[in-house]
């Protein structure tokens, strides 16, 4: 029986975050066929020498100019009539940033790259809806049990500042006080002595999230729900 020849790529889904803009996905316009001009998550084929988390770091860099530290393993898809030109198994993988931070620079097999909000979406290449719709359904099921929306957010924050951010993230509207309540409960955010000006009413407290005392609390059984 004849050895099956099935290629591997990785495909990296960038989420980016902004305050005023919301959620976004970095996709990038194909040079080449298949599905030439058309949208499409960044990624390409693993060389023979490099691990997967090399070969997407390394695909997503040359594609769009951005650098991520740490993206997560999603999920592996494998439909053999994905591809038009072969039998191609893809890995994705997916990451969260500040889509602010990043000077996007289209090189290599992408003509363009550019950050799209989720709401005004194009028609992606082969199977993305799919990988892309997994990965969003990934982000808002992790973003409830493990502290990962800090990192969007400066160093100091309002209460309202980190419930737009979940809001943005569900894509639906939870309710102010039971929101509130319920994260100063996990007792991980030290308050500090300086107040926001802005917002509506009176001016509200600035907090830190205390990552030290988030994994202590976490090693000791702390479960993280919101």
């Amino acid at each position: 029986m004849a050895t099956p020849n099935i290629s591997l790529t990785v495909d990296a889904i960038v989420f980016g975050y902004e305050p005023k803009e919301g959620l976004s996905v970095l996709l990038v316009k194909r040079k080449y066929a298949p599905f030439k001009g058309r949208w499409a998550i960044p990624g390409g084929f693993v060389k023979e020498k490099e691990s997967l988390e090399q070969a997407v770091k390394r695909e997503l860099q040359e594609e769009t100019g951005v650098k991520v530290n740490y993206l997560e393993q999603l999920y592996s898809f494998g439909n053999p009539k994905r591809d038009p030109r072969s039998r191609i198994v893809t890995i994705a993988y997916y990451g969260l940033v500040r889509s602010s931070n990043f000077e996007l620079f289209a090189a290599t097999d992408a003509q363009d790259a550019k950050w799209f909000h989720l709401n005004e979406l194009p028609k992606l290449a082969f199977d993305h809806q799919k990988i892309l719709a997994y990965g969003l359904d990934r982000l808002q099921n992790k973003i409830s049990y493990k502290p990962i929306g800090f990192k969007l957010l400066d160093e100091k924050f309002t209460m309202e500042e980190i419930h737009h951010l979940y809001e943005v993230i569900y894509n639906r509207k939870l309710d102010r006080r039971n929101f509130r309540k319920k994260f100063l409960k996990l007792d991980i955010l030290e308050e500090l002595e300086e107040k926001s000006s802005g917002g509506r009413g009176r001016p509200g407290s600035y907090y830190r999230f205390d990552e030290k005392k988030y994994l202590e609390l976490e090693k000791n059984g702390m479960v993280f729900d919101v």
